[in-house]
């Protein structure tokens, strides 16, 4: 089960260049079996996509308890980062009502995409030895993607959506990734075993480029501001530049 790579992956190395090359062609791909669906349909992929996903996420919580930490309990890799969300919004997402529906769309179409991309693009904590690891992470980021691609199809199709009450959605996951940052550091009290739910610890620096340089000049309390604060305006940018309708008139201030 535990199978490796000869050499581990690298940054921009052949495993990392190839696995985005397949996340692209699979997502034209999938665009095109699922643009004329309706919405129907479209809310029944996300629920069986989500409970796929979830299954796997099982299969990984087992991989890395026996095969990366040793069956040493570790939380690194708690389910909750803001790409994690994913898959439980996606199962829930069709018993919902189409108000919370669109609540949820609008993070699919904008939070979650442009975190997926960041994470695809820079996968430092995704370059595992261990080919199923691997595998798993970047099936997974290309899965996120294709929830976006509905959910920007079933948006295109409604109009009573808006970008502030996705902020709202935000700005209350990342307390609770907080409380689990905060919670789990009291109880474990090591670096290497407590989570770093969103990259917002206030006791560790990230590692992540520039902001790990904000977090050693200014203090870790103003990188985690700015890194939350520079999400949700490229994701209000994205929300502006793809769902923003000119005779839907929708923004932070009045939607």
């Amino acid at each position: 089960m535990n199978i490796l790579f000869k050499e581990k992956p690298t940054l921009f190395g052949k495993y990392h260049i190839l696995s985005l090359v397949l996340i692209i062609l699979f997502n034209i791909v999938f665009y095109y079996m699922v643009k004329d669906k309706d919405e129907k349909k479209l809310l029944n992929i996300f629920n069986k996509l989500g409970l796929f996903i979830m299954i796997s996420e099982v299969f990984k919580q087992w991989f890395c308890y026996v095969y990366v930490f040793d069956r040493e309990i570790n939380l690194w890799f708690f389910p909750f980062q803001v790409c994690s969300l994913a898959m439980y919004f996606s199962f829930i997402l069709k018993y919902l009502s189409e108000d919370k529906q669109n609540v949820i769309l609008v993070f699919f179409a904008t939070y979650s995409i442009f975190t997926d991309i960041m994470a695809l693009i820079v996968p430092l904590d995704m370059l595992r030895m261990q080919i199923p690891l691997f595998v798993h992470s970047f099936a997974y980021h290309g899965f996120i993607i294709s929830e976006a691609i509905m959910a920007i199809l079933i948006l295109k199709r409604r109009s009573n959506y808006s970008f502030k009450n996705s902020l709202y959605l935000f700005c209350f996951v990342a307390f609770i990734a907080e409380i689990i940052n905060v919670v789990s550091h009291l109880l474990i009290n090591d670096i290497n075993r407590e989570p770093n739910m969103f990259y917002i610890t206030p006791f560790f620096a990230t590692k992540q480029p520039v902001l790990s340089d904000i977090a050693q000049k200014y203090g870790i309390i103003t990188e985690v501001i700015i890194y939350l604060l520079g999400i949700s305006l490229v994701s209000y940018g994205l929300y502006n530049m793809i769902l923003k309708k000119k005779n839907n008139k929708i923004s932070l201030k009045n939607s």
